[in-house]
């Protein structure tokens, strides 16, 4: 008889095997484009407070496995719930997103790490909870935004266009950012070590800033960070699994795999099937439908979950989004993706 485990199609993709029919989840798959969702979010009071609420991140979790049956559930938070357990204040506005207090100088210089665990439990005790209640099958995914990217929001306080009041912090006060990376660097593996410790089967790197750097600012802020937390994450937990989503890097993608130790990489809709291709020679990928057509339908659609199929599907896969799904994506539409990965037709 399987383990639990071993039936769980998501990590043995990321074990590098081929399945007929790709396991599926979607980035935000837990959110606004969904009833239940609204309902939950009203409940909790603001987005931090609901971060923070083991009842009702389980609940918001656990609302697309229900509707949906994905392969994989990814736990329910935010990449900022880092900067807010360093102290760092936080909040989200209806209609801005999120508002973070900016960092400088003398401010990098203070903080310490000291306290984020504990910070953190309720997000951990969530991890607990999805473990015991999610079907045996159903793959539990952890997260942490990349330190790149999150230290993009501490810089600037919001997020620009292409971020760049931290790319100009970076290259004006190189020493001072090295010690914001280096504190987001420490604080973001001990948090993948905790949720792989609370039962997290993998765990993904959001950088979805990673495309506004040049080769040098790529390889100093993107990969080496990502790298570091990898390679501590594997001396303490050597069997982790680790996606990484370094979002819009085209070619900077070539090699990412290799030079930061991650299981898989994300991919994003813009890179052409050749070359996504390519990479999977060397790593099992995740992606990389555009959100656009999901919102359209239809024969976009289709479409497009076909390309990524017989260009990909002949390796290890799981089918995604290119980057998160949009409050405006309607329900059919998902229901509709879902069936043509599955090869189920109307």
């Amino acid at each position: 008889m399987q383990s639990a485990s071993a039936q769980r199609k998501v990590l043995r993709v990321l074990a590098g095997e081929t399945l007929t029919i790709p396991p599926i989840w979607m980035m935000r798959q837990a959110g606004r484009y969904l009833p239940e969702y609204k309902k939950v979010r009203k409940q909790a009071g603001g987005f931090l407070d609901l971060c923070y609420n083991p009842k009702l991140a389980v609940e918001v979790t656990l609302q697309p496995i229900r509707r949906f049956g994905f392969d994989a559930a990814i736990l329910f938070s935010d990449i900022l719930v880092i900067p807010d357990a360093l102290k760092v204040g936080v909040r989200f506005e209806e209609g801005r997103g999120p508002i973070v207090e900016t960092v400088d100088q003398m401010r990098i210089a203070e903080l310490e790490t000291e306290g984020v665990m504990e910070h953190l439990a309720p997000v951990l005790e969530t991890v607990e909870r999805l473990r015991e209640e999610l079907p045996d099958e159903t793959t539990l995914l952890g997260f942490c935004g990349a330190p790149w990217t999150v230290a993009t929001y501490m810089i600037a306080g919001h997020g620009t266009p292409d971020q760049g009041p931290a790319r100009q912090f970076a290259l004006n006060y190189p020493e001072a950012f090295q010690g914001l990376m280096d504190i987001l660097v420490d604080a973001s593996a001990q948090y993948l070590i905790g949720q792989i410790d609370a039962g997290a089967d993998a765990v993904q790197i959001f950088d979805s800033w990673a495309s506004v750097l040049d080769e040098d600012q790529f390889e100093k802020w993107c990969v080496e960070p990502v790298r570091q937390i990898v390679e501590r994450v594997k001396i303490e937990r050597p069997q982790a699994k680790i996606i990484g989503f370094p979002k819009g890097i085209g070619a900077f993608y070539s090699g990412y795999a290799a030079a930061t130790g991650v299981d898989m990489i994300g991919l994003d809709w813009t890179l052409p099937m050749s070359f996504a291709r390519q990479l999977q020679a060397q790593t099992p990928i995740q992606g990389n439908l555009d959100p656009k057509r999901l919102i359209a339908g239809g024969r976009a659609l289709d479409e497009g979950v076909d390309a990524i199929l017989s260009n990909l599907a002949n390796g290890p896969l799981i089918f995604n989004l290119g980057h998160g799904i949009t409050p405006e994506t309607n329900i059919a539409h998902v229901q509709q993706m879902v069936a043509r990965v599955r090869g189920i037709r109307s």
